[in-house]
């Protein structure tokens, strides 16, 4: 009698639990549909609390942007070299909070030219993370702070590669004043190995950017490179890069496109091939296609 009673009562203890259980899978389950159902009222949240400039050329914007972009770029070194880029490190742009970004990007695929002719994957910048601080739309300053981390990891072959993990802190803002903007961000990347050759590199870049029309934004950017320790310790390196991009143009539903091209050359230093070549490039094209949705 005792056995039956012990086993009447295990049996009514697992039917009790198993009747809490079901309840609370369907909780898990409802806030997770809810928390998809409800990702484009997030979207809209973050983009209407926030400046609604276009995403410059190489300034990665403080906005939080929600995207597939590919770039291209076709760079001429003062090696003689040439060197295209497929992809140029980016990929996909999510929104997952009101306040975040999170880049998941895709590795270029290079091919060198001219001078030692190689080509395959570079070094993959396969994650940025975008903490959006302080914003306001055009109504309420046009305004915005936000702090990134990135992760390049080093997986490109032997001519594209660090071989290296970098981690890149950076600080971006922006400011709008009617139609002209103005965006900038500077960042440090750290590598976790080989500090001796890659060095720290501290880099700004500021983007002068005007609207022009609804579809139009021409731009100016400064893209300023110094290096702490590594084969380019001390030196500085300082890019121009005059563009603009087209868009935003609707395609349907949240989907819209823009594009834009621009021609970035060095300004300083003088050519320098030894102990690394700065600066990195002579001039370069530069080619971005995004579609957000």
């Amino acid at each position: 009698m005792i056995r039956h009673t012990a086993i009447g009562t295990v049996v009514s203890s697992l039917l009790v639990l198993g009747a809490l259980a079901g309840p609370a899978r369907a909780a898990g389950t409802d806030a997770i549909s809810d928390y998809f159902n409800n990702w484009y009222a997030r979207v809209d949240q973050a983009q209407s609390t926030q400046p609604s400039w276009v995403t410059p050329l190489v300034t990665v914007t403080p906005r939080l942007e929600q995207e597939f972009r590919f770039d291209q770029t076709n760079q001429y070194q003062g090696t003689g070299a040439m060197v295209r880029n497929y992809g140029g490190g980016k990929g996909l742009e999510l929104i997952p909070t009101a306040t975040t970004e999170v880049v998941l990007n895709i590795p270029p695929y290079q091919v060198r030219s001219n001078v030692k002719p190689v080509q395959g994957f570079g070094d993959d910048p396969v994650l940025l993370v975008k903490q959006r601080l302080l914003s306001a739309n055009a109504e309420q300053g046009d305004y915005i702070v936000t702090a990134f981390l990135g992760f390049q990891a080093p997986t490109g072959i032997k001519a594209f590669t660090n071989d290296a993990w970098l981690v890149t802190p950076t600080l971006a803002a922006g400011k709008g004043f009617g139609r002209f903007d103005v965006q900038g961000t500077v960042g440090v990347a750290i590598p976790m190995a080989h500090e001796n050759t890659i060095g720290t590199a501290v880099a700004t870049n500021v983007t002068f950017q005007y609207r022009l029309d609804d579809y139009f934004w021409p731009e100016l950017e400064v893209n300023d490179t110094y290096w702490s320790g590594g084969l380019r310790d001390g030196k500085n390196q300082v890019l121009l890069t005059p563009g603009i991009i087209f868009g935003r143009f609707p395609l349907g539903g949240h989907s819209k496109a823009n594009f834009g091209f621009g021609y970035q050359f060095a300004v300083s230093p003088s050519l320098q091939r030894e102990p690394a070549l700065t600066p990195t490039l002579d001039h370069a094209w530069i080619f971005t296609g995004r579609i957000s949705f």
